[in-house]
């Protein structure tokens, strides 16, 4: 009985004086940019500047930027054990990555309208740019008794290409995902898959075909 409580005293006080390190996956990833992207960073924000404009995020005092490696992006934080600093490393380096992709390629949303009776068009706004608009706006039929009418944003880049398919292009995936979900909530996707699907989703169903 004595040999085993000294035995479990003695594992106690090696667990103790030994420090658990903690290490983000997706934090610890390195971000590769091309060379047709431009990063400023400072003690608040990072500047990223690239072939479709230009953006700033953000970030906290702790968070740290490693640039030795030419076109390689580095996120570390100063005490990874200490859990603000340990949620925001990923969070951080995930803004990054997805900034980058913006200012570089960009982001596409793809809604597909499926129902009988069911159109989108794009056309000119009768008001043109006042309240921030882009002087364009979705006419959208969605089985209801009215037409309605959503202005597209300025930061927003919609394409009609058939009366049953929307295609949203923006630079930032967080504006690209908000005006998505608004567009989407006029008619959510039906959640029993009934014979007649009506809804507005992300992803063609099997009716499509």
């Amino acid at each position: 009985m004595l040999l085993r409580q000294l035995a479990t005293r003695t594992t106690i006080a090696s667990c103790s004086s030994r420090r658990l390190v903690h290490v983000s996956h997706i934090g610890a990833k390195p971000i590769q940019y091309p060379p047709t992207v431009t990063l400023e960073t400072s003690s608040t924000a990072i500047s990223i500047t690239g072939p479709l404009g230009s953006t700033s995020i953000p970030i906290y005092p702790f968070v740290k930027f490693g640039l030795d490696t030419p076109n390689v992006l580095n996120v570390a934080v100063e005490d990874a054990e200490i859990k603000k600093q340990r949620q925001m490393w990923g969070t951080t380096r995930t803004l990054i990555a997805n900034a980058i992709q913006g200012m570089t390629e960009g982001f596409t949303v793809p809604l597909y309208l499926v129902g009988v009776g069911y159109r989108a068009a794009l056309e000119d706004d009768p008001r043109g740019t006042t309240d921030s608009g882009s002087g364009k706006r979705l006419n959208l039929k969605l089985g209801f008794a009215h037409t309605i009418f959503l202005p597209v944003p300025p930061y927003i880049k919609a394409e009609v290409p058939l009366p049953t398919k929307i295609i949203l292009t923006c630079t930032d995936k967080h504006l690209l995902g908000l005006f998505a979900a608004k567009v989407r909530g006029y008619r959510k996707p039906e959640p029993y898959k009934g014979k007649v699907c009506t809804q507005l989703c992300y992803e063609p169903c099997w009716q499509v075909n």
